[in-house]
């Protein structure tokens, strides 16, 4: 018991501990980017077995995709946001989805098991707050419904059924003015994973292809994807390797990504793994930085800028060596 009101008041938020009711995996999302909420349903009913879970979604949080469930029903409850959310490219979006739910499986209460949704959360929220996810858990007799949110200055924990909460948080950068300058120095950080140095090869005229490469470390204790990106000069940005198949260096698309494991440090360069900027609407020029995203499995999408290098370089302009 303990450890459990320890943990809770570790993570700093708004709810009881993991085990003791519905909650969510990852207790921090970071605004403008997405988030991968992972319902965990770990016990049923007094002894019954669930066999629904219903997933208010909060306001803030757009372009709701849930995950499909073998053996459960998905649904969607789709409706008006509570009010117009910018979008990518300049759109807004006022409606989408507002509820998510899983019925017709059976999860007996001496099992363990999540439901999945992803969505973006919203640049217009306010850091540092929380963002409640309401959890209804239907079972085959009798339900939990962990549904109540704090009234302002009212403190969670005097709630009977809080619902769940994560933390809003910024996404955190530095030496941004170096990556404006296409410098080396940059670093981006999206939840435990820190992006250092995106760079990428000027491109010659008429390329329909670029190069780009970066180092990523991963300071948490899960496992994370790269799984690729966008440009807003390009048709997408996918992950690629090259490995030597006998004598002959070859080239393919990492279909699912490039695992970074715990603790390690990833670097993506020339001659190895690296960046392919697909369907080039224009060159890439030496001097003149672009702007992007990258998205990665768990910890969501980033938005990085990619100093581009001369023709050919093997390294990111400004670092020794370079030539």
């Amino acid at each position: 018991m303990k450890s459990v009101v320890l943990g809770g008041l570790a993570a700093c938020l708004l709810a009881p501990a993991a085990f003791a009711h519905a909650g969510l995996e990852t207790r921090e999302a970071t605004i403008g980017s997405t988030y991968k909420a992972v319902v965990k349903i770990p016990h049923g009913c007094d002894g019954a077995a669930t066999t629904r879970v219903r997933v208010r979604v909060p306001n803030g949080l757009i372009a709701v995709k849930p995950m499909p469930k073998p053996g459960w029903t998905l649904e969607t409850v789709r409706g008006a946001y509570d009010k117009a959310y910018p979008y990518y490219g300049g759109a807004e979006l006022k409606e989408g989805v507002t509820e998510v739910s899983w019925s017709g499986g059976t999860l007996p209460d001496a099992f363990y098991d999540e439901f999945v949704l992803t969505g973006l959360v919203a640049k217009s929220l306010t850091p540092e707050t929380p963002m409640y996810f309401p959890i209804l858990q239907d079972c085959e007799t009798g339900s939990r419904n962990w549904v109540d949110v704090p009234a302002a200055g009212q403190n969670a924990h005097d709630l009977k059924s809080p619902a769940p909460a994560v933390r809003l948080v910024q996404a955190q950068h530095g030496g941004h003015g170096a990556a404006q300058h296409g410098g080396h120095g940059s670093a981006y950080k999206i939840g435990s994973l820190v992006i250092e140095a995106p760079w990428a090869r000027a491109t010659p005229g008429g390329a329909r292809v670029g190069g780009a490469y970066l180092k990523i470390t991963n300071t948490g204790s899960e496992p994370d994807r790269l799984t690729g990106g966008s440009v807003p000069i390009a048709k997408s940005i996918e992950v690629h390797e090259m490995a030597m198949a006998g004598d002959v260096m070859k080239m393919r698309r990492l279909e699912k990504g490039l695992e970074i494991k715990p603790g390690e440090t990833v670097e993506l360069k020339p001659g190895g793994n690296h960046l392919m900027l697909m369907g080039l609407t224009q060159g890439l020029k030496e001097g003149q930085p672009v702007t992007g995203k990258l998205v990665f499995e768990k910890a969501g999408t980033v938005e990085v800028t990619f100093g581009v290098a001369p023709m050919g370089a093997a390294q990111p302009k400004g670092n020794h060596g370079h030539h």
